[in-house]
């Protein structure tokens, strides 16, 4: 760091690093809502913003709903990285080779938009859960959520247009916001991270568009792992660095290929960033099969009963796993998910819709964060205490005239879950793994 800062910035560095870290939010688009009021803006992006403290986010419905995703402020930058070099007035297909938990799948999901496809792939099978349930808060139904290696993605050989790669690093710029990061860093550990980037990379590179962008980024300074993966990259492919125009009161540093964030010049934690383009050539066009290995069609009496919950502007396909979950899937990309599924063995596609139980419909609870969801469906707004008690999965009083049937749960008009209401009782169909686990106010 002595060598990268100079005497004079390393002791700013340092004494930055003995702050609290800041605190930032970026907020869902989608799902309008009042917390811009009384914050600061993170300046490379338009929906984050900077808290003035930490609150308990667990005991906020609004993040349950998905209002806003809780990310640290320089990662973020990928949305002005990827505004400032890629076309977003077409449908782009995008991977995100690295993605749990998901915080750069939902920025990436909010830059494409609906017409868009997004892959956001977690090598780790375990991490895969966190990832599904903040996509399945942001509420997009056109993602498919993959778990492979990254080498599993080369035969989708140049398929494409964008592949961002938040490779696993060393981590030195997290030391301020996870102590064990220090404790877990070592000389050693930097070669290897640096030798494993490589080998994703070039998968990552594989199945690239010509023309198209890959973006490199971690949350280290160092620059075996940085700006000189970003030369082998050069050396090794036909890829070059783009750079960009940023503002200089930003505090964000160039360096040789990319841009680094300090903790001293800016407010937020240590990340580094590339922006390549591969070169054109002639795209190549894979052949999708004509069905689903994994999955069968929804059988077409039963079509009109499940599209019903769905908003009436939804082009959707619908299949069957088979336990017998019913997903959604977006007519226009039904090709590349065939795809995804003929070259890729663990995948969850779509919007799950629920299961049949006979003449029964069961909605699922990703439904009822979904953007697809029908808006004439019956709700039920909650006050604040309600909406707390519901997301314990815990039984309450509803208000007299209360409708039998199933049963949307709001807060500030946001989508909670479902419950379902009998005439002597509800059932509260909060899945148990997303229910609040900490104590409300004294009560367990």
């Amino acid at each position: 760091m002595r060598r990268l800062l100079g005497e004079t910035s390393l002791n700013e560095w340092l004494l930055a690093l003995e702050q609290p870290p800041p605190v930032s939010i970026r907020l869902n688009a989608s799902k309008a809502t009042s917390l811009q009021e009384k914050t600061d803006s993170v300046p490379w992006h338009p929906q984050g913003r900077y808290l003035p403290e930490r609150p308990v986010f667990t005991l906020d419905p609004l993040l349950h709903a998905g209002a806003y995703y809780v990310q640290e402020a320089s990662s973020m930058f990928l949305y002005e990285a990827l505004r400032q070099t890629a076309d977003f007035s077409r449908p782009l297909k995008v991977l995100d080779l690295c993605a749990a938990p998901g915080g750069k799948s939902t920025l990436l999901a909010d830059l494409i938009g609906p017409n868009g496809f997004l892959v956001a792939n977690e090598t780790i099978r375990t991490r895969t859960g966190a990832l599904r349930e903040n996509l399945e808060k942001w509420g997009y139904p056109n993602v498919a959520i993959t778990s492979a290696e990254a080498e599993e993605f080369a035969p989708m050989e140049g398929f494409f247009d964008i592949v961002v790669t938040d490779a696993p690093c060393s981590g030195e710029g997290l030391f301020r916001k996870d102590p064990n990061a220090v404790g877990e860093w070592s000389l050693e550990q930097v070669s290897v991270c640096a030798a494993r980037q490589q080998r994703i990379l070039s998968a990552a590179v594989e199945c690239l568009a010509p023309g198209g962008i890959l973006v490199y980024s971690t949350c280290t300074y160092n620059p075996q792992e940085n700006t000189n993966n970003v030369a082998w990259l050069q050396e090794t492919f036909p890829l070059t660095v783009i750079e960009l125009d940023l503002p200089e009161q930003w505090g964000i540093t160039p360096s040789v290929g990319g841009y680094q964030f300090y903790a001293h010049k800016l407010r937020g934690e240590g990340f580094f960033l590339a922006v390549l383009r591969k070169s054109e050539d002639v795209k190549r066009r894979l052949a999708a099969p004509s069905n689903f290995r994994s999955l069968s069609q929804l059988p077409k009496s039963a079509i009109g009963q499940v599209a019903a919950w769905l908003d009436p502007g939804a082009e959707a396909s619908f299949s069957q796993t088979p336990s017998g979950e019913i997903l959604a899937l977006p007519t226009a990309w039904l090709e590349s998910y065939l795809l995804l599924d003929k070259y890729l063995k663990i995948k969850w596609f779509g919007t799950s819709m629920g299961i049949l139980k006979g003449k029964d419909f069961i909605p699922d609870h990703s439904l009822a964060l979904s953007q697809w969801v029908s808006t004439q469906l019956s709700g039920i707004e909650l006050p604040l205490d309600l909406a707390l008690r519901f997301l314990k999965k815990e039984t309450f009083d509803l208000p007299e005239g209360t409708p039998n049937g199933w049963q949307l749960v709001r807060f500030k008009g946001l989508n909670l879950g479902w419950i379902k209401v009998l005439p002597n009782r509800m059932n509260n169909y909060l899945p148990q793994d997303r229910r609040i686990r900490m104590e409300i106010n004294g009560q367990p």
